[in-house]
């Protein structure tokens, strides 16, 4: 796939997977063999699951691109992720407070799928 096509596929998991919580199109996006190596998620089920974490506790979750960059089969992309802990996370109690965030992903892609990333 092109550059191009992979940071549109790099957008759109963030928009369409993460913001929304829609976890059973994540096949879509993600091969099989996917490793998040920042937080040792392995596979599509793992992310599912990371996801699904992710939204327990932050339930209005949204995540803002703010840019990206690609150079062969690597996509940079830079973000701002905003949400309101209202559930446990990591034996810490809601809190209620609406939490912001800067993160950069870096992802490796094959065949039109991510394979691997960095960051968060």
């Amino acid at each position: 796939m092109s550059e191009a096509n992979n940071k549109l596929l790099a957008r759109r998991l963030l928009e369409e997977v993460v913001n929304t919580g829609d976890v059973h199109r994540l096949a879509e996006f993600l091969a099989p063999d996917y490793f998040e190596r920042h937080a040792e998620v392995v596979g599509i089920e793992g992310a599912r699951q990371h996801i699904i974490t992710f939204h327990r506790c932050y339930p209005d979750l949204h995540v803002t691109v703010e840019g990206q960059v690609a150079k062969d089969d690597i996509v940079v992309t830079w973000f701002t992720m905003r949400g309101t802990h209202r559930g446990e996370w990591g034996g810490i109690k809601p809190t209620n407070k609406v939490l912001t965030l800067r993160g950069v992903n870096v992802q490796r892609f094959r065949d039109g799928r991510i394979v691997e990333q960095w960051g968060g």
